[in-house]
């Protein structure tokens, strides 16, 4: 019997990821870590087919019966609009109803119940809790005490801290798979030694100490050999050394770098953030120039024609709304990606990713 641990954020990332699955599938999506190459590209595919599928009403109303026996809790206590409306719609698209708690006054934590008890007592109304909690490693050690319940279900992080944010990872790995892919056929085509990513240089920009997207991303793209990463931030806002050991670990290759216009016509993908200043403790950033890691106007004539401008929202000015009807702007479809990526993340996480491919197979001849 395996020994749960009190604080299992501390453990080796090998029995983390352990911990949060069954059967050795995905059970708790609480981890970057906890994709490989393999189920990457395959949740990739099934996003792919979910999408078509939904695109015709007979198909549509196919995915509503998929879950419509199950249940969902959106527990948000960290301000969100895009995670929490996709999670919604990803609910809708399988037929799976949900219900939401955003605003902790209105629960029984105003009498002193802790946020773990609350955990619990959602567990025994619904059959997978989806939650987005500003303290890093919650959802993780609250997957590890639902494990210890009479009834577990499945916890899925919509963003945890500074720390990590899985499926918003998920999202853009799928958004660049797009852009990457030839045709349609190669987006769903199964191909275990195809890799999308070789040869391509994309770089993350803004604040990466402490953007989570940054760093959720960066852990499934050393998924694939090959890609070649660029962290353009200002010194005090460069990626964290935890990062870099991990991609020398991993043998993948990237360089730090300290200003846009010198790289940005050399990438095939420029993932843009703003800065994450809420987690200020005195406004130290304030005094930070970002006039260097903004995409401006100005760098449009550096661009390479076919390249992909990410971002995971809200912006500031470090993304000039000049991009926003260029065909190269991509955060208008990370948005919508989110919506049948986390679809295909809920389908997995009940086993039913395999009914959505048996019907692709069977009614679409890509």
């Amino acid at each position: 019997m395996d020994i749960r641990p009190e604080d299992p954020t501390e453990l080796p990332t090998r029995r983390r990821v352990r911990l949060l699955s069954r059967d050795d599938r995905l059970y708790h999506v609480i981890l970057a870590q906890q994709f490989d190459r393999e189920l990457i590209d395959h949740l990739c595919r099934i996003a792919e087919m979910t999408r078509i599928i939904a695109d015709a009403r007979a198909g549509a109303r196919f995915l509503n019966t998929i879950l419509s026996h199950k249940r969902a809790m959106l527990y948000f206590t960290q301000p969100s609009t895009r995670t929490f409306l996709s999670f919604a719609a990803a609910c809708q698209v399988l037929g799976m109803a949900y219900n939401d708690v955003r605003d902790p006054t209105t629960s029984s934590e105003v009498k002193g119940e802790t946020e773990d008890d609350t955990v619990r007592v959602l567990s025994q109304y619904f059959d997978c809790i989806i939650m987005r909690h500003p303290r890093e490693g919650f959802a993780e050690r609250m997957a590890n005490r639902l494990n210890g319940m009479r009834r577990t279900i499945p916890l899925l992080n919509g963003g945890s801290g500074k720390d990590q944010h899985p499926t918003q990872a998920m999202l853009d790995v799928y958004t660049l798979y797009r852009c990457f892919a030839e045709s349609l056929a190669d987006r769903v085509r199964h191909d275990s030694e195809r890799n999308l990513f070789e040869g391509k240089t994309i770089a993350f920009v803004g604040d990466l100490l402490r953007g989570r997207t940054v760093r959720s991303l960066t852990y499934l793209l050393a998924r694939y050999p090959g890609v070649r990463l660029l962290f353009v931030a200002p010194k005090e806002l460069q990626i964290s050394e935890d990062i870099i050991e991990y991609l020398e670990r991993n043998e993948i290759v990237h360089e730090l770098k300290y200003d846009l216009p010198e790289v940005v016509g050399d990438c095939d993908a420029v993932y843009m953030t703003r800065l994450q200043d809420e987690h200020d403790k005195d406004g130290e950033t304030k005094s930070i120039d970002l006039s260097r890691f903004s995409l401006t106007e100005e760098l449009e004539p550096k661009l390479r024609r076919d390249l992909a401008i990410l971002h995971p929202l809200p912006r500031r000015g470090e993304l000039d709304t000049f991009y926003d009807e260029d065909p190269r702007a991509k955060y208008w479809d990370q948005m919508r990606n989110g919506m049948w990526m986390r679809a295909a993340l809920i389908a997995y996480v009940f086993n039913v990713d395999s009914v959505i491919l048996d019907h692709y197979h069977s009614y679409y001849n890509y």
